[in-house]
């Protein structure tokens, strides 16, 4: 039998490092990185030395929520932002794996196809997201949204709540 993989194994291995590359080069905080193929399921994951035990629940659930949505997690927090008990009720629905802030974001392939999301978590959210889009862009594909949030150098985890 032959299947179609979606994100193989060496791409999502890409995409880590490429993210976790970008991370450092911004001397950000210890990241925590989850690549999902198409069907929501974990290729690969890294977390760095000193990045906290929640951090792989919140990058997957970045990720998770993009996918699920069909969305990344930041329009996701955009669109949702003045609809707390929809916010909520997808909490509920996807058994607590929806994290609706920024840092999880579609991966596409060259035909604007999705074939996974990646999510991140440890810096601010608009830094994750940042990391999370070059991290894809290393592997040679592309994102939804295609560019990180244009001020996400000038966020800090002091500046958002624990969400990150």
């Amino acid at each position: 039998m032959r299947i179609k993989t979606s994100m193989p194994l060496t791409l999502a291995e890409k995409i880590v490092d490429g993210a976790l590359a970008a991370g450092r080069a911004e001397s950000m905080h210890p990241l925590t990185v989850v690549v999902l193929n198409a069907g929501g399921h974990v290729v690969a994951s890294k977390s760095e030395d000193g990045s906290g035990i929640l951090r792989f629940d919140v990058a997957r659930g970045k990720a998770w929520g993009a996918l699920g949505m069909g969305v990344s997690s930041r329009l996701i927090r955009d669109r949702l932002s003045k609809r707390p008990v929809f916010q909520n009720a997808l909490a509920a629905a996807s058994d607590g794996r929806f994290v609706p802030v920024p840092g999880g974001v579609l991966v596409l392939d060259d035909d604007g196809d999705t074939i996974g999301a990646v999510g991140i978590s440890g810096d601010s959210s608009e830094k994750d997201e940042y990391c999370a889009i070059n991290g894809a862009r290393a592997a040679g594909l592309a994102t939804e949204p295609a560019e990180p949030d244009p001020d996400w150098r000038g966020t800090s985890l002091s500046d958002i709540d624990e969400d990150n």
